[in-house]
């Protein structure tokens, strides 16, 4: 009977899937056709401008409920990390750390390149970033009026008025209280993280009609550009692949070595199939439990494994840290008004902050980088329209580069604690004990059609993550 039912659950994965790639493949073929109708009808495509900024603004319509459901749900995340010690303590500190590399490798590259430089956009499209960002009559002047915007009328008022420093306040402030009541703060943190799932759901929604989007914002760049516009978008996508490459061989791979002694093509081979499954859903989100299941099976001991790999997965983000300072950078410059190194730190730690737990959703990293656009530099917003046909080819190497650095992670608190078995770890890396794959129920329980988790977000099950583990 067993054997007649184990089939029935795995065929609705892979149809999942499949709707997936079917996104990815509308995306080529809608830049692809973009680019055609800007290279053969230039003024036509620039009338489609319309269609890229109508789905900005979609996505600007859920920058404040994503940015208070990721920090409230990241904030509980820290909490569940600092009772366990010096494993949590130590972990932290490190995402903050690698973090900080991340966004200063990104922040290099990014004005060693200037991808943007080559576009040369008329003062129509400019203009019409400003008037698209125009959500507050006037802004504050001098750092009283500065503090007084922080504030919002009502505590929902935050969620709704469109200020994003509003929603990253109160956001900050649910989150500490929530933290103070201890475990009666529990249920508060589970109706957020249902609240999280139904905005990741509606954001899942927005999500397929970026071709169109994509369509319109490519071939109104392109018309108004001409080849200029492909050259920088390749400048931009080839940069940041190679800074990834960079980051993971170069500062991850370094300190493997140093702290381990392994090699880290050798970790990535072993890991292989989730890469692959990373690369199928554009999110790593996918193969968390994987993840847990084969850092055990290497060595690392279970509280460690149960520990790191859920709180990383909430804040150890160094590709996405890496593609919002690229993305920034390439927008402001694309735009004729480049930001200052000040404007430049400043814009990146609010990003990285608001980016809490919301990795692994397809789209959030578009939510998160309008949301410090139009924090910062809101006459920049329209600009995240110029990104989007390449978006969904960053995600991937996005996707992988937050995977690679919480295996490695894992492997370097490990050693640090004393919690690596090194025979084990020698012997699994060796191929002498391969991973049992028939521990692993199904690879894509955990995530719905859009690549994004259906039982909540990193931070939500982080919390659940180390007992279940721990039981297992």
């Amino acid at each position: 009977m067993a054997g007649t039912t184990a089939p029935s659950p795995r065929p609705a994965p892979a149809g999942k899937r499949d709707r997936t790639h079917w996104l990815y493949v509308a995306v080529i073929v809608a830049v692809g056709l973009g680019i055609a109708v800007g290279l053969l009808f230039p003024d036509f495509a620039v009338e489609l401008k319309w269609l890229g900024t109508a789905f900005v603004a979609l996505i600007k319509m859920l920058i404040a409920p994503v940015i208070f459901c990721t920090i409230v749900l990241g904030i509980g995340s820290i909490r569940k990390a600092t009772q366990v010690g010096k494993v949590g303590g130590l972990a932290l500190g490190y995402f903050l750390l690698m973090s900080t590399v991340a966004l200063a490798i990104g922040l290099v590259v990014g004005n060693v390149l200037h991808p943007g430089d080559g576009l040369q956009l008329t003062e129509d499209m400019r203009s019409a970033g400003r008037d698209f960002a125009q959500t507050d009559a006037e802004a504050p002047e001098g750092l009283t009026g500065f503090v007084l915007s922080l504030i919002p009328t009502t505590l929902l008022s935050a969620l709704t008025s469109g200020s994003v420093l509003q929603a990253l306040l109160v956001a900050l402030l649910v989150g500490f209280a929530v933290q103070a009541m201890g475990r009666a703060g529990e249920p508060v943190l589970r109706g957020v993280g249902h609240l999280q799932r139904l905005v990741f759901r509606v954001l899942a929604m927005v999500m397929w009609v970026a071709p169109i989007g994509a369509f319109g914002a490519i071939a109104a760049v392109v018309g108004a550009t001409g080849v200029d516009a492909l050259k920088s978008l390749a400048v931009l996508m080839i940069g940041f692949y190679l800074t990834c490459a960079l980051f993971v061989f170069g500062v991850l791979g370094a300190l493997l070595r140093l702290v381990v002694g392994i090699n880290v093509f050798g970790l990535l081979r072993y890991l292989g199939r989730e890469f692959l499954l990373i690369v199928s859903s554009s999110s790593s989100e996918t193969a968390l439990p994987r993840l847990i299941a084969k850092m055990e099976h290497i060595g690392v001991s279970k509280p460690v494994a149960g520990i790191v790999v859920p709180t990383g997965y909430s804040f150890n983000l160094d590709g996405t840290a890496i593609y919002l300072t690229m993305a920034s950078l390439f927008i402001a410059e694309a735009l004729g008004d480049p930001l200052s190194i000040g404007s430049q730190i400043g814009l990146l730690v609010f990003m990285v902050i608001a980016s809490k737990g919301a990795a692994g959703v397809s789209g959030a990293g578009l939510a998160t980088l309008a949301g410090g656009l139009s924090t910062h530099r809101p006459e920049l917003l329209d600009g995240v329209g110029l990104i989007v046909g390449i978006d969904r080819f960053m995600s991937e190497a996005r996707a992988v580069t937050n995977f690679a650095g919480n295996a490695v992670a894992t492997m370097l608190i490990a050693t640090w604690t004393k919690e690596l078995d090194r025979a084990q770890m020698t012997a699994v890396l060796a191929g002498q004990r391969p991973f049992d794959e028939s521990t692993m129920l199904d690879d894509d329980d955990d995530a719905d059609a859009d690549g994004a988790p259906v039982d909540g977000s990193p931070a939500e099950r982080g919390s659940a993550v180390p007992e279940a583990v721990a039981g297992r």
